[in-house]
C-alpha cells in the first residue's frame, strides 16, 4: 500500500559496527513500512527482531545504514518534529506533579504559564486524572503514570504516535483498560501510530493493520494482515468474538516459525 505523504520507512537497512574483524550486526535489512493518515499499524515479531531499531529509525533517534524514512513526503533529517514518541518507561521528572510533568513541552514551547496549566487540566480530565494533577509520579500508580505520559505526548499534537510497548509492565487488568483508553484518545483525531509490541492480541485488538517481522539478524518483513474488526472497540470484549480468534490464528501462523527460530537461537 503507498501512502507516501505521512510516514514511509524505504529500503531500510540498520547494521551496527562490530569489535574486530567483524563485518557488523544488521538489525534490520530493506524494510519497506507505511502507515498511512489516521491508520494504527502495529509491529509484531519474536524478542530481538528490530522493532524498536525502526522505531528509532521512524523517530529520527537513529539513521538507517541505507534507505530513506519520509514525513508527510519529506525526507526525515534528524528528529521527526511530527512525532510523539511513548517509551516503554514514561519519561516523567520525578521533581514535577503530574500536572506540571504534563505542562512540560508546552512550557519549553514558550507558551505562557496560565496558558499552559489550563490546557494541562483538560488534558488530566480527558485521561481521568483530574483529581491527581498535585501528585507527584512515585504517588501514582503504574497505570496512572501512563496516562501522565499519554497526556504529556498528546497536549502537544503530534500528527503522528510512536509507541514502544509502552503498557508492557502493567498488570492484565490495568493494561486492558489503559489499551482502551489509548483507543478513546486516539479515535478522537485518529493520528497516525506506529505501535511496537510482543504482543498478539494487543496488537490486533489496537489496530487497523499488523506487520510482521522475521527472527533476526538481518530481520524482514515477512506479512502484513489487514484487521477488519469493527470500531470502536472494547480491547476485554473483542477478543472474545470469532472474528478476532480467526485473525489471531492466521497471524500466529506467520508468526510461530519466526518465534521458534528465535528461541534457538538464544539457546545456540
Amino acid at each position: 500500500m503507498s501512502t507516501m505523504g505521512t510516514l514511509n520507512l524505504e529500503r531500510v537497512t540498520c547494521t551496527f559496527p562490530a569489535r574486530g574483524a567483524n563485518a557488523g550486526y544488521t538489525a534490520v535489512a530493506d524494510v519497506d513500512l507505511d502507515v498511512a493518515e489516521g491508520e494504527f499499524v502495529s509491529v509484531v515479531g519474536p524478542t530481538g527482531c528490530g522493532k524498536s531499531t525502526l522505531l528509532n529509525v521512524a523517530a529520527g533517534l537513529l539513521a538507517p545504514t541505507t534507505g530513506r524514512v519520509t514525513v508527510f513526503g519529506q525526507n526525515l533529517q534528524g528528529i521527526n518534529t511530527r512525532a510523539g514518541y511513548l517509551f516503554q518507561s514514561e519519561a516523567l521528572m520525578p521533581w514535577r506533579t503530574a500536572l506540571q510533568n504534563v505542562t512540560a513541552g508546552l512550557e519549553f514551547r514558550g507558551i505562557a504559564a496560565e496558558q499552559a496549566r489550563l490546557h494541562a487540566t483538560d488534558w488530566l480530565r480527558r485521561v481521568g486524572l483530574s483529581a491527581h494533577g498535585h501528585k507527584y509520579p512515585h504517588e501514582l500508580s503504574g497505570g496512572m503514570r501512563k496516562r501522565v505520559a499519554l497526556a504529556q505526548t498528546l497536549i502537544l499534537d503530534p500528527k503522528i504516535l510512536l509507541m514502544d510497548e509502552p503498557f508492557s509492565a502493567l498488570d492484565v487488568q490495568t493494561r486492558s483498560l489503559m489499551e482502551t483508553e489509548l483507543l478513546n484518545l486516539w479515535a478522537q483525531d485518529r493520528k497516525s501510530v506506529m505501535f511496537v509490541t510482543h504482543d498478539l492480541e494487543e496488537a490486533i485488538s489496537l489496530s487497523d493493520r499488523v506487520v510482521v517481522m522475521s527472527a533476526g539478524p538481518a530481520s524482514r518483513l515477512i506479512g502484513e494482515f489487514a484487521i477488519d474488526l469493527p470500531r470502536p472497540r472494547d480491547v476485554a470484549e473483542i477478543r472474545l468474538t470469532p472474528g478476532f480468534v480467526e485473525i489471531h490464528k492466521l497471524i500466529w501462523t506467520a508468526l510461530r516459525d519466526e518465534v521458534q527460530k528465535a528461541y534457538s537461537l538464544s539457546l545456540s
